[in-house]
Protein backbone atom coordinates (compact mmCIF):
# COMPACT_ATOMS: atom_id res chain seq x y z
CA UNK A 1 0.00 0.00 0.00
CA UNK A 2 1.23 3.65 -1.16
CA UNK A 3 2.26 5.47 2.40
CA UNK A 4 1.49 8.97 2.82
CA UNK A 5 0.48 11.27 5.72
CA UNK A 6 -2.27 12.16 3.89
CA UNK A 7 -4.13 9.30 3.56
CA UNK A 8 -7.69 9.36 2.00
CA UNK A 9 -6.80 12.62 0.73
CA UNK A 10 -8.01 13.67 -2.79
CA UNK A 11 -4.13 14.23 -3.12
CA UNK A 12 -3.71 10.79 -2.27
CA UNK A 13 -5.69 9.19 -4.40
CA UNK A 14 -4.63 11.24 -7.67
CA UNK A 15 -1.06 10.03 -7.06
CA UNK A 16 -2.95 6.32 -6.99
CA UNK A 17 -4.84 7.30 -9.83
CA UNK A 18 -1.70 8.51 -11.25
CA UNK A 19 -0.04 5.14 -10.61
CA UNK A 20 -2.85 2.72 -12.07
CA UNK A 21 -3.83 5.25 -15.40
CA UNK A 22 0.27 5.31 -15.89
CA UNK A 23 0.38 1.26 -16.00
CA UNK A 24 -2.92 0.84 -17.85
CA UNK A 25 -2.28 3.33 -20.76
CA UNK A 26 1.11 1.77 -21.22
CA UNK A 27 -0.40 -1.62 -21.71
CA UNK A 28 0.27 -3.26 -17.94
CA UNK A 29 -3.22 -4.19 -17.18
CA UNK A 30 -2.43 -6.60 -14.53
CA UNK A 31 -0.35 -4.03 -12.20
CA UNK A 32 -3.09 -1.63 -13.04
CA UNK A 33 -5.61 -4.01 -11.53
CA UNK A 34 -3.83 -4.49 -8.01
CA UNK A 35 -3.03 -0.30 -7.54
CA UNK A 36 -7.02 0.34 -8.54
CA UNK A 37 -8.04 -2.28 -5.76
CA UNK A 38 -6.26 -0.36 -3.12
CA UNK A 39 -7.69 2.78 -4.64
CA UNK A 40 -11.43 1.19 -4.21
CA UNK A 41 -10.84 -0.33 -0.46
CA UNK A 42 -9.59 3.27 0.50
CA UNK A 43 -12.20 4.75 -0.63
CA UNK A 44 -14.53 2.11 0.55
CA UNK A 45 -13.68 3.52 3.87
CA UNK A 46 -14.58 7.54 2.87
CA UNK A 47 -17.66 9.83 3.87
CA UNK A 48 -18.00 10.81 0.27
CA UNK A 49 -19.13 8.88 -2.47
CA UNK A 50 -16.78 10.72 -5.24
CA UNK A 51 -13.62 8.23 -4.67
CA UNK A 52 -15.68 5.40 -4.34
CA UNK A 53 -17.77 5.45 -7.73
CA UNK A 54 -14.14 6.54 -9.31
CA UNK A 55 -12.30 3.38 -7.58
CA UNK A 56 -15.85 0.93 -9.06
CA UNK A 57 -15.31 3.14 -12.54
CA UNK A 58 -11.40 2.52 -12.26
CA UNK A 59 -11.54 -1.28 -11.83
CA UNK A 60 -14.59 -1.73 -14.42
CA UNK A 61 -12.11 -0.30 -17.06
CA UNK A 62 -9.23 -2.26 -16.28
CA UNK A 63 -11.33 -5.29 -16.50
CA UNK A 64 -12.71 -5.15 -19.43
CA UNK A 65 -9.28 -4.37 -20.85
CA UNK A 66 -8.59 -7.52 -19.21
CA UNK A 67 -11.32 -9.32 -20.82
CA UNK A 68 -13.71 -9.67 -17.28
CA UNK A 69 -16.38 -8.27 -18.69
CA UNK A 70 -18.85 -10.02 -16.11
CA UNK A 71 -17.48 -8.22 -13.14
CA UNK A 72 -16.73 -4.99 -15.13
CA UNK A 73 -20.20 -5.15 -15.56
CA UNK A 74 -21.03 -5.27 -11.52
CA UNK A 75 -18.68 -2.25 -11.04
CA UNK A 76 -19.88 0.25 -13.71
CA UNK A 77 -23.13 -0.55 -12.66
CA UNK A 78 -22.47 0.45 -9.16
CA UNK A 79 -20.12 3.23 -10.38
CA UNK A 80 -23.28 5.00 -12.39
CA UNK A 81 -25.50 4.27 -9.20
CA UNK A 82 -23.06 6.47 -7.06
CA UNK A 83 -23.12 9.68 -9.72
CA UNK A 84 -24.36 12.64 -8.19
CA UNK A 85 -23.74 15.65 -10.99
CA UNK A 86 -23.75 18.07 -8.77
CA UNK A 87 -21.80 17.07 -5.80
CA UNK A 88 -19.06 15.08 -8.31
CA UNK A 89 -18.20 17.52 -11.06
CA UNK A 90 -15.83 19.52 -9.21
CA UNK A 91 -13.75 16.25 -8.99
CA UNK A 92 -13.28 16.46 -13.01
CA UNK A 93 -9.75 18.36 -12.80
CA UNK A 94 -8.06 15.72 -9.82
CA UNK A 95 -9.11 12.99 -12.46
CA UNK A 96 -8.82 13.83 -15.84
CA UNK A 97 -12.38 13.94 -16.64
CA UNK A 98 -15.78 14.26 -15.29
CA UNK A 99 -16.34 10.65 -13.53
CA UNK A 100 -20.03 10.63 -13.69
CA UNK A 101 -19.00 10.98 -18.01
CA UNK A 102 -16.22 8.22 -17.10
CA UNK A 103 -18.68 6.11 -15.76
CA UNK A 104 -21.06 6.36 -18.41
CA UNK A 105 -18.71 5.84 -20.64
CA UNK A 106 -17.84 2.41 -18.77
CA UNK A 107 -21.45 1.40 -18.48
CA UNK A 108 -22.22 2.02 -22.03
CA UNK A 109 -19.22 -0.53 -23.11
CA UNK A 110 -20.18 -2.83 -20.33
CA UNK A 111 -23.76 -3.45 -21.34
CA UNK A 112 -22.79 -3.73 -25.03
CA UNK A 113 -20.61 -6.69 -24.16
CA UNK A 114 -23.34 -8.43 -21.85
CA UNK A 115 -25.70 -8.26 -24.56
CA UNK A 116 -27.77 -5.08 -24.16
CA UNK A 117 -26.90 -2.80 -27.58
CA UNK A 118 -29.71 -0.40 -26.78
CA UNK A 119 -29.16 0.21 -23.00
CA UNK A 120 -25.89 0.64 -24.24
CA UNK A 121 -26.85 3.35 -26.77
CA UNK A 122 -28.83 4.66 -24.35
CA UNK A 123 -25.61 5.35 -21.62
CA UNK A 124 -23.78 6.37 -24.51
CA UNK A 125 -26.21 9.35 -25.46
CA UNK A 126 -26.09 10.50 -21.56
CA UNK A 127 -22.50 10.58 -21.66
CA UNK A 128 -22.41 12.87 -24.39
CA UNK A 129 -25.18 15.14 -22.65
CA UNK A 130 -23.28 15.35 -19.64
CA UNK A 131 -20.05 16.46 -21.57
CA UNK A 132 -21.31 18.38 -23.50
CA UNK A 133 -22.30 20.68 -20.74
CA UNK A 134 -19.21 20.82 -19.19
CA UNK A 135 -16.79 23.61 -19.52
CA UNK A 136 -13.99 20.76 -19.30
CA UNK A 137 -12.69 20.50 -22.69
CA UNK A 138 -11.09 17.09 -21.76
CA UNK A 139 -14.33 15.63 -20.44
CA UNK A 140 -16.11 15.87 -24.00
CA UNK A 141 -12.72 14.58 -25.46
CA UNK A 142 -12.96 11.53 -23.26
CA UNK A 143 -16.69 11.06 -23.57
CA UNK A 144 -16.33 11.32 -27.44
CA UNK A 145 -13.51 8.82 -28.09
CA UNK A 146 -14.93 6.14 -25.18
CA UNK A 147 -18.72 6.33 -26.95
CA UNK A 148 -16.93 6.32 -30.02
CA UNK A 149 -15.16 3.13 -29.10
CA UNK A 150 -18.52 1.34 -28.09
CA UNK A 151 -20.01 2.44 -31.77
CA UNK A 152 -17.27 0.81 -33.53
CA UNK A 153 -18.09 -2.36 -31.13
CA UNK A 154 -22.00 -2.15 -32.35
CA UNK A 155 -20.52 -1.28 -36.31
CA UNK A 156 -21.93 2.22 -36.44
CA UNK A 157 -19.98 3.29 -38.99
CA UNK A 158 -21.64 7.04 -39.63
CA UNK A 159 -22.17 7.36 -36.01
CA UNK A 160 -18.02 6.85 -35.75
CA UNK A 161 -17.43 9.02 -38.13
CA UNK A 162 -19.15 12.25 -36.98
CA UNK A 163 -17.91 11.07 -33.28
CA UNK A 164 -14.07 11.14 -35.29
CA UNK A 165 -14.28 14.14 -37.00
CA UNK A 166 -15.27 15.92 -33.56
CA UNK A 167 -12.49 14.17 -31.45
CA UNK A 168 -10.31 15.29 -34.04
CA UNK A 169 -11.18 19.06 -34.02
CA UNK A 170 -11.25 19.34 -30.26
CA UNK A 171 -8.13 17.70 -29.72
CA UNK A 172 -6.56 19.30 -32.02
CA UNK A 173 -7.88 22.83 -30.44
CA UNK A 174 -6.57 21.66 -26.72
CA UNK A 175 -3.40 19.54 -27.37
CA UNK A 176 -4.81 16.44 -26.61
CA UNK A 177 -2.07 14.10 -28.47
CA UNK A 178 -3.88 11.27 -27.65
CA UNK A 179 -7.46 11.48 -28.34
CA UNK A 180 -6.35 13.22 -31.30
CA UNK A 181 -4.80 9.43 -32.58
CA UNK A 182 -7.90 8.05 -31.37
CA UNK A 183 -9.99 10.25 -33.90
CA UNK A 184 -7.43 9.30 -36.62
CA UNK A 185 -7.71 5.71 -35.83
CA UNK A 186 -11.67 5.76 -35.72
CA UNK A 187 -11.70 8.15 -38.82
CA UNK A 188 -9.47 5.42 -40.80
CA UNK A 189 -11.81 2.30 -39.53
CA UNK A 190 -15.15 4.47 -40.79
CA UNK A 191 -13.73 5.30 -44.09
CA UNK A 192 -12.21 1.45 -44.94
CA UNK A 193 -15.70 0.24 -44.13
CA UNK A 194 -17.40 2.83 -46.40
CA UNK A 195 -14.78 3.39 -48.94
CA UNK A 196 -12.01 0.83 -48.51
CA UNK A 197 -8.55 2.31 -50.03
CA UNK A 198 -5.03 3.42 -49.03
CA UNK A 199 -6.04 6.43 -47.62
CA UNK A 200 -8.22 4.69 -44.77
CA UNK A 201 -5.05 2.48 -43.90
CA UNK A 202 -3.39 5.59 -43.82
CA UNK A 203 -5.26 7.44 -42.24
CA UNK A 204 -5.33 4.89 -39.21
CA UNK A 205 -1.56 4.19 -39.33
CA UNK A 206 -1.20 7.90 -38.90
CA UNK A 207 -3.25 7.50 -35.65
CA UNK A 208 -1.84 4.48 -34.45
CA UNK A 209 2.09 6.26 -34.94
CA UNK A 210 0.18 9.40 -32.60
CA UNK A 211 -1.03 7.55 -30.11
CA UNK A 212 2.16 5.32 -29.33
CA UNK A 213 4.24 8.40 -29.59
CA UNK A 214 2.48 9.50 -26.21
CA UNK A 215 3.61 6.25 -24.68
CA UNK A 216 -0.01 4.50 -24.95
CA UNK A 217 0.09 0.95 -25.50
CA UNK A 218 -3.41 -0.17 -23.62
CA UNK A 219 -5.43 -0.41 -26.72
CA UNK A 220 -2.53 -1.51 -29.54
CA UNK A 221 -4.87 -4.86 -29.61
CA UNK A 222 -7.95 -3.20 -30.80
CA UNK A 223 -6.35 -0.67 -33.08
CA UNK A 224 -4.31 -3.50 -34.85
CA UNK A 225 -7.26 -5.34 -35.70
CA UNK A 226 -9.07 -2.40 -37.15
CA UNK A 227 -5.92 -1.85 -39.20
CA UNK A 228 -6.49 -6.03 -40.13
CA UNK A 229 -10.03 -5.25 -41.06
CA UNK A 230 -9.27 -2.21 -43.23
CA UNK A 231 -6.64 -3.89 -44.65
CA UNK A 232 -8.65 -7.09 -45.49
CA UNK A 233 -11.54 -4.88 -46.79
CA UNK A 234 -8.91 -3.28 -49.19
CA UNK A 235 -7.58 -6.44 -50.37
CA UNK A 236 -4.52 -6.88 -48.18
CA UNK A 237 -5.53 -10.04 -46.27
CA UNK A 238 -1.60 -11.64 -46.08
CA UNK A 239 -0.60 -7.67 -44.38
CA UNK A 240 -3.48 -8.00 -42.16
CA UNK A 241 -2.78 -11.62 -41.36
CA UNK A 242 0.57 -10.77 -40.32
CA UNK A 243 -0.97 -7.63 -38.47
CA UNK A 244 -3.44 -9.91 -36.61
CA UNK A 245 -0.67 -11.86 -35.35
CA UNK A 246 1.31 -8.85 -33.80
CA UNK A 247 -1.92 -7.80 -32.37
CA UNK A 248 -2.69 -11.49 -30.76
CA UNK A 249 0.90 -11.36 -29.61
CA UNK A 250 0.41 -8.12 -27.82
CA UNK A 251 -2.88 -8.78 -25.90
CA UNK A 252 -0.83 -12.26 -24.61
CA UNK A 253 2.18 -10.30 -23.52
CA UNK A 254 0.33 -7.19 -22.02
CA UNK A 255 -2.63 -9.27 -20.63
CA UNK A 256 -4.62 -6.79 -22.54
CA UNK A 257 -6.82 -10.02 -23.49
CA UNK A 258 -10.61 -7.87 -23.87
CA UNK A 259 -10.69 -7.91 -27.52
CA UNK A 260 -8.83 -11.49 -28.15
CA UNK A 261 -11.97 -12.78 -29.00
CA UNK A 262 -12.82 -10.44 -31.69
CA UNK A 263 -9.07 -11.13 -33.17
CA UNK A 264 -9.42 -14.60 -33.25
CA UNK A 265 -12.81 -14.11 -35.52
CA UNK A 266 -10.97 -12.00 -37.67
CA UNK A 267 -8.40 -14.39 -38.66
CA UNK A 268 -10.68 -16.90 -39.32
CA UNK A 269 -12.80 -14.23 -41.74
CA UNK A 270 -9.06 -13.49 -42.76
CA UNK A 271 -8.38 -16.65 -43.95
CA UNK A 272 -11.30 -17.09 -45.53
CA UNK A 273 -10.83 -15.13 -48.08
CA UNK A 274 -8.00 -16.60 -49.22
CA UNK A 275 -7.60 -18.30 -52.50
CA UNK A 276 -6.88 -21.77 -50.47
CA UNK A 277 -7.19 -21.96 -47.11
CA UNK A 278 -7.13 -25.05 -44.45
CA UNK A 279 -11.10 -25.51 -43.92
CA UNK A 280 -9.93 -26.88 -39.93
CA UNK A 281 -7.80 -23.84 -39.79
CA UNK A 282 -10.92 -20.97 -40.29
CA UNK A 283 -13.00 -23.36 -38.20
CA UNK A 284 -10.33 -23.25 -35.24
CA UNK A 285 -10.35 -19.63 -35.61
CA UNK A 286 -14.07 -19.00 -35.16
CA UNK A 287 -14.43 -21.73 -32.46
CA UNK A 288 -11.22 -19.86 -30.46
CA UNK A 289 -13.28 -16.94 -30.71
CA UNK A 290 -16.54 -18.40 -29.58
CA UNK A 291 -14.91 -20.49 -26.31
CA UNK A 292 -12.74 -16.93 -25.25
CA UNK A 293 -15.94 -14.79 -25.48
CA UNK A 294 -18.19 -17.41 -23.45
CA UNK A 295 -15.38 -17.51 -21.12
CA UNK A 296 -14.79 -13.74 -20.84
CA UNK A 297 -18.71 -13.08 -20.68
CA UNK A 298 -19.10 -11.15 -23.49
CA UNK A 299 -21.89 -11.57 -25.60
CA UNK A 300 -21.36 -9.32 -28.24
CA UNK A 301 -18.31 -11.03 -29.55
CA UNK A 302 -19.85 -14.02 -28.29
CA UNK A 303 -22.71 -13.49 -30.65
CA UNK A 304 -20.42 -12.46 -33.65
CA UNK A 305 -18.34 -15.29 -33.37
CA UNK A 306 -20.89 -17.90 -33.61
CA UNK A 307 -22.70 -16.03 -36.54
CA UNK A 308 -19.42 -16.84 -38.40
CA UNK A 309 -19.01 -20.16 -37.14
CA UNK A 310 -22.21 -21.21 -38.43
CA UNK A 311 -21.66 -19.51 -41.54
CA UNK A 312 -19.32 -21.45 -42.38
CA UNK A 313 -20.74 -24.10 -41.31
CA UNK A 314 -23.92 -23.58 -43.82
CA UNK A 315 -21.48 -23.26 -46.57
CA UNK A 316 -20.56 -26.69 -45.69
CA UNK A 317 -23.67 -27.97 -45.42
CA UNK A 318 -23.98 -28.57 -41.92
CA UNK A 319 -27.00 -26.41 -41.53
CA UNK A 320 -28.37 -28.44 -38.29
CA UNK A 321 -25.30 -27.77 -36.12
CA UNK A 322 -25.36 -24.31 -37.80
CA UNK A 323 -28.79 -23.22 -36.75
CA UNK A 324 -28.22 -25.25 -33.18
CA UNK A 325 -25.36 -23.07 -32.78
CA UNK A 326 -26.56 -19.47 -33.26
CA UNK A 327 -30.62 -20.22 -32.30
CA UNK A 328 -29.44 -20.12 -28.62
CA UNK A 329 -27.11 -17.44 -28.84
CA UNK A 330 -29.63 -15.02 -30.72
CA UNK A 331 -31.76 -15.86 -28.27
CA UNK A 332 -30.14 -14.67 -24.96
CA UNK A 333 -30.92 -11.33 -26.93
CA UNK A 334 -33.71 -9.09 -25.75
CA UNK A 335 -33.31 -6.00 -27.66
CA UNK A 336 -31.02 -4.46 -30.24
CA UNK A 337 -32.93 -6.44 -32.63
CA UNK A 338 -32.29 -3.19 -35.34
CA UNK A 339 -28.48 -3.49 -34.74
CA UNK A 340 -26.64 -4.77 -37.42
CA UNK A 341 -24.98 -8.11 -35.76
CA UNK A 342 -28.14 -9.04 -34.84
CA UNK A 343 -30.00 -8.02 -37.90
CA UNK A 344 -27.03 -10.52 -39.63
CA UNK A 345 -27.98 -12.98 -37.45
CA UNK A 346 -31.22 -13.33 -37.88
CA UNK A 347 -30.69 -13.16 -41.77
CA UNK A 348 -28.68 -16.18 -41.03
CA UNK A 349 -31.23 -18.27 -38.70
CA UNK A 350 -33.74 -17.56 -41.84
CA UNK A 351 -31.81 -19.19 -44.20
CA UNK A 352 -31.16 -22.41 -42.06
CA UNK A 353 -34.62 -22.58 -40.83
Amino acid sequence: MLATEGTGTIAHFSVLYGLAAANYHAGRPRTALEQVKEFLSLAEAQEGSGPLLMGHRLIGFVQIAIGDYRAAFAHAERAVTLYEPEEHRTLAVQFSADIGVQALCLWARALWHRGYPERASQAADEALHYARQSVHRQTLAYALVYVGLMAISARREAEVEALAAETVVVAGEHGFALFSGFGHIFQGWAMARRNPGAPAIERIRQGLAATQATGARNYQPIFLGLLAEALALTGETEQGLTVLAEALAAAETSGARGHVAELHRLRGDLLRRRAKSDRDDIEACFRTALAVAREQGTRGYELRAATSLARLWRDQDKRGEARDLLAPVYGCFTEGFDTPDLIEAKLLLNVLA
